[in-house]
């Protein structure tokens, strides 16, 4: 048994390719964006990552502001 197919329209787009993206595709990681560059800069001690534990540090803010 063949399956069936749906044909393709004749008709192309003005602009080439048709591609409709949702608000929150945009919205959502622009947001998660924000957040994490607020959590980086907002932190009082904005020091390089070095081996003393800073990037320990970031993460544990990090599973901090998420666990609330």
């Amino acid at each position: 048994m063949s399956a069936h197919t749906h044909p393709r329209s004749t008709q192309q787009a003005a602009g080439g390719i048709d591609f409709k993206l949702p608000w929150w595709g945009v919205l959502l990681p622009a947001i998660a964006f924000c957040a994490l560059l607020a959590l980086v800069v907002g932190s009082g001690d904005a020091h390089a990552v070095s081996a003393d534990g800073t990037l320990t540090h970031l993460v544990e803010r990090i599973q901090e502001t998420l666990s609330r």
